[in-house]
């Protein structure tokens, strides 16, 4: 439920693993004579959406790994003593086998004082959920339990594995469209047809080509993150379905009432649950140029599709 965590770090390991690709390729053409692209540009597409996807592919392979590694998650053993870890790892394989999961994800902590909790694994049997050590001392049980509810229907709904294609699909195109640039730009450098590349030309070469994959990468994210924001939605009601929408609701609320406030204001809600979705009228998010790359939609509408059933159509 985080801003960020999902599939940010996707996306970084992504752009990582194209450019590596690419570096690999660029080094075969340029040192060994190896032009996998010389068909033209039907055979230059089709080497991308090979390598676009395989890019994408590597990224959604290494995601469990890397949200280890990167965020320090400390993986709750099933033998664990401590209640609170016992408490964690019972609810969320509650809701797991609530939502038809064969196998039960991994469950983790990581040290922050940030409200976030995110899902993320190659695929269903593969998974992880994490939580931060500020959601668990900030939301009640039953707000966690709605926090967790909207996780596990990320598992359950395949989002990582469609973020992967539609990356696959983005991935591709940049580096199509960045291979052809990068050949007008050396074209209108080269002096003569006789001209012989060197290292330096190389090395000039994956420099632009580096430059503007990226920029085209980041751009394509603007798809990314609009698709993710649609799955938050149906995320938020596979998450009232499998837990109830009145715990859904406070999880969201808290989230708002924290973002607003700071984790160091909160006090306990007590309002009714009735006077949840009232209690979300009073502010949104503007629309900005950032909110093109936002991975979550506004909180206030979320909940607003919580209670009026429309993220059917979304």
């Amino acid at each position: 439920m985080s801003f960020f965590k999902r599939i940010g770090y996707f996306i970084i390991t992504n752009i990582l693993v194209v450019l590596t690709i690419s570096l690999i390729l660029g080094i075969l053409g340029a040192f060994f004579g190896v032009n996998l692209g010389g068909a033209g540009y039907g055979g230059l597409f089709i080497l991308c959406l090979i390598w676009g996807f395989a890019g994408a592919f590597i990224s959604l392979q290494l995601s469990r790994w890397m949200a280890k590694r990167m965020y320090g998650v400390q993986v709750i053993s099933p033998q664990t003593m401590n209640q609170t870890e016992r408490n964690l790892l019972m609810t969320v394989h509650s809701l797991a086998r609530k939502a038809g999961l064969e196998r039960m994800p991994e469950v983790g902590i990581y040290e922050s004082p940030e409200t976030n909790a995110f899902a993320t694994g190659p695929s269903k049997k593969r998974s992880l959920v994490a939580v931060s050590s500020g959601l668990l001392h900030t939301m009640s049980e039953t707000e966690l339990e709605g926090v967790l509810a909207h996780e596990i229907t990320h598992i359950t709904n395949g989002d990582m594995v469609t973020l992967t294609l539609i990356q696959g699909v983005v991935n591709s195109f940049a580096m199509f469209l960045a291979h052809i640039i990068t050949s007008l730009v050396m074209n209108a450098f080269r002096r003569n047809d006789n001209d012989r590349p060197g290292f330096g030309d190389f090395m000039l070469r994956q420099m632009i080509y580096s430059f503007v994959s990226i920029a085209f990468t980041l751009l394509g994210s603007i798809v990314v993150c609009y698709f993710s924001r649609k799955r938050e939605f149906r995320a938020d009601a596979g998450g009232a379905r499998i837990s109830s929408t009145e715990r859904m609701a406070g999880a969201l609320l808290k989230l708002q009432t924290i973002h607003q406030l700071g984790p160091a204001q909160v006090k306990d809600d007590t309002q009714t649950d009735a006077n949840r979705f009232d209690a979300f009228k009073i502010s949104g998010n503007k629309k900005s140029f950032s909110g093109l790359f936002a991975t979550h939609p506004p909180l206030e509408e979320r909940l607003a599709a919580l209670k009026n059933k429309t993220y059917a159509a979304v």
